[in-house]
């Protein structure tokens, strides 16, 4: 392995971990002193969050590299799914969660798992794949926006999504107590310059995974579905831990939940319908992790609005879970 390698994916791992928590804070003071609804602002966090996946993912597709690009989007969601509401409801013995906000945020999240699947695979044409993912993100993105009242839905639905994003909201306010310097313009500098700062870093350290990844002769999906997954994930693992030790069950569930669409859609979805960027890169592993991404939310959804939350037998079960998926992608 090159010398270089490893210091440098070191070095642009914690950069761009850095770079996009505070990312997250500047967007977050933002919505603050501007009223951003706090459920698009949880999907604006969701997605400065997910910059070094994204950037990671990207970048591989652009170079070529399809199964470490996939394999980093399906990895890494299938390692949220599983840290975040896995080891986040062990460390906290049970995690509550309400009915409605796992029906919203997990119908959405499913349906967008489902999509994803058949792109990979080329069941439907790209268009029509794209359009199913929209179907279940676009009024999802429209329910964040708008305020319910204004909704053109029926009288009945409209009450159950109010007080379905009433619970959430509630549950998403009162976050990490920002650090960013209080003046709206440094706020926005902030933004800019740790967006270029994870992008650069994350282009660099899967370019060096990359290259490390080929010379110990680890197969791509390895590098993709298991290294860079885990790595980029971790600030996602970090906030779901306070949050799930804070009992703050909403929220825990709309940062694992939006997080993993964020990667599809922004990942794999729009670049798809705009410039084609969805290579073969549909090998046994990849099939495995796109496979494993769809049952783990499908399974984690239904689990948790059967129970109302996550208890700590099930937070075991995920983490096995994404232990079969490591193995099954290993034996590939």
């Amino acid at each position: 392995m090159p010398a270089w390698a490893l210091p440098v994916f070191v070095a642009c791992a914690l950069v761009s971990l850095l770079a996009s928590h505070r990312l997250v804070k500047a967007l977050e003071a933002l919505g603050d002193r501007w009223a951003v609804p706090s459920v698009l602002l949880g999907l604006m966090a969701a997605l400065a969050a997910d910059g070094p996946e994204l950037t990671s993912a990207l970048t591989a597709q652009l170079r070529g590299e399809h199964t470490i690009g996939l394999g980093v989007l399906f990895g890494s969601n299938v390692f949220n799914i599983a840290a975040l509401l896995g080891l986040g409801a062990v460390v906290a013995g049970r995690v509550r969660f309400r009915r409605r906000a796992v029906a919203l945020e997990g119908t959405v999240a499913t349906g967008v798992a489902g999509a994803s699947l058949l792109l990979v695979h080329h069941v439907v044409p790209v268009a029509a794949s794209a359009a199913l993912a929209g179907t279940f993100f676009l009024p999802y993105l429209v329910l964040a926006a708008v305020p319910v009242r204004r909704l053109p839905v029926p009288a009945r639905a409209r009450s159950w999504l109010a007080l379905a994003v009433s619970e959430e909201r509630d549950d998403l306010q009162g976050g990490y107590p920002s650090d960013v310097p209080g003046h709206p313009g440094r706020q926005v500098a902030t933004v800019l310059g740790a967006l270029v700062v994870v992008v650069g870093a994350s282009a660099l350290m899967e370019q060096s995974a990359s290259v490390g990844g080929a010379a110990l002769g680890l197969p791509e999906v390895v590098v993709g579905g298991v290294v860079l997954a885990a790595v980029t994930s971790l600030p996602n693992v970090v906030a779901a831990l306070y949050l799930a030790r804070a009992g703050r069950g909403a929220a825990m569930l709309s940062e694992a939940m939006n997080s993993n669409t964020m990667n599809v859609v922004g990942g794999l979805v729009v670049p798809a319908a705009l410039v084609g960027l969805v290579g073969a890169g549909t090998g046994v592993g990849t099939q495995l992790a796109a496979w494993s991404y769809l049952a783990m939310t499908a399974g984690a959804t239904t689990a948790a609005f059967a129970r109302r939350g996550v208890s700590r037998p099930m937070g075991w079960v995920l983490l096995a879970a994404y232990g079969a998926y490591l193995a099954g992608v290993l034996a590939a």
